[in-house]
């Protein structure tokens, strides 16, 4: 981190974004608060709120806003214990999808090590309480690392696609919390990847998605190298985006990547056969989902 961008130094053009406005994103704002629902858009500083709310669209996050983990690069607050866990939120949820007429809905969340199962059940129940109210969505569920029995419920319940992320390269995971690894999510990717689908037929009928923040110190063959592992692992769909420090509290930029190389590693990741890939300086996890997985599928 020795070659980090001064906080002073102005951002690139390409980096700018507008404040969100306008009656859509007024309602989405409205619903929210009502129904007492949070996004990640808020939680995580998301530089595309705008965009998405504007268009109607949100990230819900779940399981409360306290994470349990710090890593270096996320501006969710974080603490040993997190909130008490809201039994309805599910519901509300699926409610709020429907009165912003969603047909896609990304579900989040904190990690939650201070619970049994670090929350997978009850990410399990909202996902199950959105199909329920409306078969017709698409849920795609951006999960902690589950693993094993903690997958389980989560697969049952049948998201459209499971999201985790790598984070970053492997020589830059330190960045991350002590309790994550590259290894431990590549196994969370690759279990999903082998789970039965919706309809209980084996072998990867479930979709799965990474992404990776660039501008942490990263090389590009590490990117590169990155990618071929999460192919290995089975991974469909492959998101870069740049990392924008939140606050002075997280670790600084080390490189704004241009659009140029960002469009150089989009035809990497389609030349290794991922066949959804978002690669822009703004892209986050859950941007474009929708317009990914309609193009994809």
């Amino acid at each position: 981190m020795d070659n980090a961008v001064p906080d002073s130094r102005r951002k690139p053009d390409w980096l700018k974004v507008k404040f969100p406005s306008g009656e859509t994103w007024k309602k989405v704002d409205e619903v929210l608060a009502r129904r007492g629902l949070r996004t990640v858009c808020d939680e995580a500083h998301c530089p595309n709120k705008g965009e998405c709310w504007g268009a109607g669209t949100a990230t819900f996050m779940i399981l409360g806003d306290l994470c349990t983990r710090g890593c270096r690069f996320c501006a969710v607050r974080s603490a040993g214990e997190g909130r008490p866990v809201r039994a309805e939120e599910g519901r509300e949820i699926a409610l709020a999808a429907k009165e912003l007429s969603l047909d896609y809905v990304v579900l989040t969340s904190v990690d939650r090590d201070d619970l049994p199962d670090r929350g997978a059940g009850h990410f399990a129940s909202c996902v199950a309480a959105i199909r329920e109210a409306d078969p017709s969505i698409k849920i795609e569920a951006l999960i902690p690392d589950y693993y094993g029995s903690e997958l389980e419920p989560l697969l049952e319940a049948a998201p459209d696609l499971i999201a985790h992320n790598v984070e970053t390269v492997r020589s830059l995971q330190h960045v991350r919390d002590s309790r994550a690894s590259f290894d431990k999510s590549l196994r969370t990717l690759r279990e999903a990847k082998a789970a039965p689908g919706r309809h209980g037929v084996p072998g990867g009928m479930v979709r799965t998605k990474s992404s990776i923040l660039l501008g942490l110190g990263e090389k590009p063959e590490e990117v590169l190298s990155a990618m071929d592992e999460l192919r290995g692992a089975g991974t469909d769909v492959l998101v870069l985006g740049q990392y924008l420090r939140p606050t002075k509290t997280q670790i600084p930029v080390a490189e704004y990547v241009t659009p140029e190389r960002f469009a150089f590693y989009a035809g990497e990741a389609r030349v290794r056969g991922f066949s959804g890939v978002v690669s822009s300086p703004l892209a986050r996890t859950s941007y474009h989902a929708k317009e990914t997985e309609k193009n994809a599928c």
